[in-house]
Parts: C-alpha cells; sequence; structure tokens
C-alpha cells in the first residue's frame, strides 16, 4: 500500500468517526436510546466523572429513564486519532442539562475509543473528566 492510499484510508476513517461522534451528540441530546443502541458497543466500560464504571446497559437506562436531561452540548478541541484497529477521541464538551431535576451544567474531557463492530462504530470504552 503506498503511503498515499493510508493518508487516504485515514482520511475517510476520521470523517467517519467525526460524523459517529455528531451523531453519538445528537442522540445524547434527544435521549434516542435506540442510535445509541448501534452507537454503544455491548462491550462498553465508561467510567463516569465520578469514577463510576457503567455498561451499555447502564448508560441507556440513564437516558431511558428521564433523570437525565441534557439541553445542550458543545464541542471543543476535538482529536481524531486513528490505530490500528481502533480509533482515540479526545474532546472537551460544554454541557448543559439537569439530573434528576438539578442542574448539571459543566465542562468535562472525554475520550473514547472507537471500534468497527457488527460492520458499525461502536464505542467500546469512553472515560469523562471535570475540568476545573
Amino acid at each position: 500500500m503506498r503511503y498515499e492510499e493510508v493518508d487516504s484510508m485515514e482520511s475517510n476513517v476520521v470523517k467517519e468517526i467525526i460524523e459517529a461522534e455528531e451523531k453519538l451528540k445528537t442522540s445524547m441530546l434527544n435521549s434516542d436510546m435506540i442510535v445509541l443502541q448501534d452507537l454503544l458497543s455491548d462491550d462498553l466500560v465508561f467510567v463516569n466523572h465520578l469514577g463510576h464504571r457503567t455498561s451499555k446497559q447502564d448508560d441507556i437506562a440513564l437516558h431511558g429513564s428521564g433523570l437525565l436531561a441534557i439541553k445542550s452540548i458543545q464541542f471543543h478541541d476535538l482529536h481524531v486519532v486513528p490505530q490500528k484497529n481502533v480509533v482515540l477521541v479526545y474532546v472537551n464538551a460544554e454541557i448543559k442539562g439537569s439530573y434528576n431535576g438539578a442542574v448539571a451544567n459543566g465542562e468535562f474531557a472525554f475520550s473514547r475509543v472507537w471500534t468497527k463492530q457488527k460492520g458499525n462504530w461502536q464505542v467500546i470504552s469512553a472515560h469523562s473528566t471535570v475540568i476545573a
């Protein structure tokens, strides 16, 4: 494979992941559990900003419960890093919303690992940290 072909393939992967990130953001805003089912791997481990490990089922259940209401998400400083079998994403996000009726606004740093499963890009690992 020539170098130009690798760059083109990486460029296509980066474009696909940016689209997947936007789809993920929209599905979180709308608590769209059907789209979240497609975007999250069955093997997902998400370490949230409180240090708790959650699964795909936990994450989807939270969105379905109505406890979490996200009003806006603004991404900043998005980095997409293709690797051999996965794609790493690092992004900061300003999130406005509520949890269990209480205001829950904040600035967070996220890292996500995307992998191709069942023919689609899915998040298999994620971590969030509050930015002070």
